[in-house]
């Protein structure tokens, strides 16, 4: 161990920015799997070989569905019973992720996820097993190590301090998993905070407070953003420097984004519109905005002695204007 290299450390210590490293998720299945987990954490359970299939499927389709699986817990987790959440897009324009959440047993695992993803107006036939949890803040931190080394030797301390720390101080409204790879393991520690779906990195201790209370500047935690899932790398680019200019409230619009133009063959260019609205329809308004390359950094996509370094381009918002 001491000589390796941590990927996260070189791209901690190159100055890699994280903002645009999110996933873009139409939705996220997440499932109770013991670990150890294997690199591809579903061969642990191979009856979960169909789900992997008809995830596949959907991504052909144009429907793209995060996988993971979360570590069974004392605190929240049954015997003999396995939990399934599953996040997803209510809409087009939306702030928050919606919820569905099972505990079930073994024998009804696969169908269940089935008719999540295909049928869900016959959900009905679950309803026995269904988890009343919409008002739970979900924070789900990768520990994978038998992917990255960097997931586990960063991410569990964090884990632990937000499960022995947040979690008790939250009277029933946080939950903390441990969960397989979420992307992104040069940028460990990493979570993603559910139901919002926003993905941040390079974690410190010392930056928790502000992640959970969120009192406080805003802008201490731009250096963490990795991005919101759901919007594409080049709005979530933008969406950051909204962030910093509206501050905490901004996490509650109703937003949309999308790209005008771009340069398709360098990426080192796009011209991205971001819509947004308050809940209640008071505010509402949209956002200009130009994302360009702004130079390069050397990381590691892997850990490990001796990995091969890579230059990355690097992106900031050169123009941001808001037009209505």
């Amino acid at each position: 161990m001491l000589h390796c290299h941590f990927c996260s450390v070189i791209s901690k210590t190159n100055g890699v920015d994280p903002i645009g490293s999110a996933p873009t998720y139409d939705g996220c299945l997440m499932v109770e799997i013991a670990p150890p987990w294997p690199h591809k954490f579903w061969q642990a359970k191979p009856m979960l070989q169909p789900i992997v299939d008809l995830l596949e499927h959907l991504g052909k389709q144009g429907v793209k569905i995060g996988f993971l699986a979360i570590a069974p817990n004392r605190k929240y987790s049954q015997p003999d019973l396995i939990r399934v959440i599953y996040y997803y897009r209510p809409s087009q324009i939306f702030a928050q992720f919606e919820k569905q959440e099972f505990l079930l047993p073994e024998t009804e695992l696969i169908d269940c996820i089935k008719t999540l993803l295909k049928e869900p107006e016959s959900l009905f036939q679950f309803e026995p097993y269904r988890q009343q949890t919409n008002q739970i803040r979900e924070l789900i931190i990768c520990t994978h190590g038998n992917l990255d080394v960097a997931c586990s030797r960063f991410g569990y301390p964090i884990y632990k301090k937000l499960y022995q720390e947040y979690v008790p101080a939250s009277q029933g409204q946080l939950r903390v998993w441990q969960a397989s790879h979420i992307g992104g393991h040069l940028f460990a520690p990493t979570l993603v905070d559910f139901p919002e779906g926003r993905y941040w990195g390079h974690l410190e201790s010392g930056m928790l407070d502000l992640l959970i209370y969120r009192q406080g500047l805003v802008t201490e935690l731009k250096p963490f953003y990795r991005g919101w899932i759901g919007f594409n790398w080049f709005a979530q680019i933008a969406e950051r420097e909204i962030l910093m200019q509206e501050g905490w409230a901004w996490f509650d619009y109703f937003k949309s984004g999308k790209v005008l133009s771009t340069d398709e063959t360098e990426e080192e260019w796009a011209e991205v519109q971001i819509d947004f609205m308050s809940k209640d329809g008071s505010i509402s308004g949209a956002y200009e905005a130009r994302v360009e390359v702004s130079g390069e950094v050397t990381v590691a996509y892997n850990s490990g002695k001796d990995k091969p370094l890579h230059k990355v381009k690097q992106y900031c918002v050169s123009r941001l204007t808001k037009v209505s």
